[in-house]
Formats: structure tokens, sequence, C-alpha cells
């Protein structure tokens, strides 16, 4: 399981994309497809806003280009590669996610 720690001035949506981009061992721009495509990553960042923390989630889950994302409350980001390798690189539901 890769790991990574968001630093808390970078949005969270910033984070998956290096910690994934890291894990398949290139650019962050050359993700495809991007992390938009896979969760409204405006609404992703809002959810880790460090200027709410009394509301931060414990943690969230999501697929996103063959890995199960998990951000916990904390900032950190950690990936593990999808059970289903046959699985879209995209979740098929991209807004359905669930919360810890």
């Amino acid at each position: 399981m890769a790991e990574a720690s968001m630093n808390r001035e970078q949005p969270v949506s910033l984070a998956v994309v290096e910690a994934v981009a890291d894990r398949e061992g290139i650019p962050p721009e050359e993700l495809e497809p991007p992390l938009h495509d896979a969760i409204q990553t405006d609404a992703l960042d809002a959810l880790f806003d460090p200027v709410d923390s009394d509301r931060l989630p414990a943690s969230l889950e999501f697929t996103y280009n063959g890995y199960v994302v998990s951000v916990e409350g904390s900032g950190e980001v950690s990936l593990e590669v999808a059970e289903n390798e046959d699985a879209s690189r995209v979740d098929p539901r991209p807004n359905d996610v669930s919360y810890c």
C-alpha cells in the first residue's frame, strides 16, 4: 500500500494525483484519465479543507485509475490496487464514495 501525507496547504486532489502518478512512475500531468473523471475534485478538496477542521470526515474512499484511494481526515492518502483487475480505470459510479 502506498501512502502519502498531504501538505495541509495543498488541495487533497493534488495529493491524490501525485500519489497515483508516483505509483505509476509518470509525471502527474500524464495521468489518464484525469482525476475529475472519477470524482468531483472541488467537492473532494472542500471535504478536506483544513480551515474547517471540525467537519473533516474520518475517511473517504473511492476508485481511481485501478486503485482504491483512501483519504484520512489527517490528510494521509493511501493506495491499494483494486481487486478487480478487469475493472474500468475509472469507477463507473464517479460520485459514489464511501464515508467512514
